[in-house]
């Protein structure tokens, strides 16, 4: 099977698990996920699975990648705030629904490598920082959504200060060894409304900066 047919038969199985959202899927079909991937995952790339990178890291499934980009309610005008940059997959999948991604990396070398893939692929809509997610970025704030690809054990104060109002937080909640539900917040004025959507297991989101040899 080549990745054409790999990559239908993923669309398929997105479609078949609850994914309804067209732009999405368009989109995921349009992203080569196969370059974001370590070379010796290539041929898994097209898999509807978690695969490992760099620095203890994964890439997220198909399913939840996409669950949690349909569950934003993105529109084109919008300014989005990714935290964990990681292969660089989901904010190429942002950068095709919204107008700007702005997106934050606690590990330098995943940071410099998601950066060239950018570069690679011509998207230009994505400005990129070496940082802690926990705090935000509070110059670019407010946001009117905000992603968080690694699972808090509280939603941090600070995400939900930068989200503008009428905004879409979504964010895995749950500590490492226990139960995490993908949460999905939105804010009416200085009411925030939380709604659990999905389980899920994510590496843990972390406070600072990391040290790398």
């Amino acid at each position: 099977m080549n990745d054409q047919a790999r990559l239908i038969r993923l669309i398929m199985e997105l479609r078949q698990t609850g994914i309804a959202d067209t732009r999405v899927l368009s989109v995921i079909e349009r992203i080569p996920r196969d370059q974001f991937v370590l070379p010796n995952f290539a041929d898994q790339a097209f898999e509807n699975t978690a695969l490992p990178i760099e620095q203890g890291q994964t890439i997220s499934q198909p399913f939840v990648v996409a669950f949690m980009t349909a569950a934003l309610e993105l529109g084109d005008r919008h300014r989005v705030l990714e935290i964990g940059t990681g292969s660089g997959y989901q904010a190429a999948i942002l950068s095709k629904l919204c107008r700007r991604v702005y997106t934050i990396e606690r590990y330098k070398s995943l940071l410099q490598i998601a950066e060239q893939r950018f570069r690679d692929l011509d998207m230009h809509n994505i400005v990129s920082r070496h940082g802690d997610g926990s705090v935000g970025w509070p110059e670019q704030a407010p946001f009117d959504r905000i992603l968080a690809t690694a699972a808090a054990a509280v939603v941090p104060e600070a995400l939900k200060e930068q989200l503008k109002d009428g905004g879409i937080l979504v964010i895995p909640v749950g500590r490492e060894s226990q139960h995490q539900d993908i949460v999905r917040i939105r804010r009416d004025g200085d009411t925030f409304t939380e709604e659990k959507m999905l389980p899920v297991r994510f590496v843990p989101l972390v406070d600072g900066i990391a040290a790398e040899k």
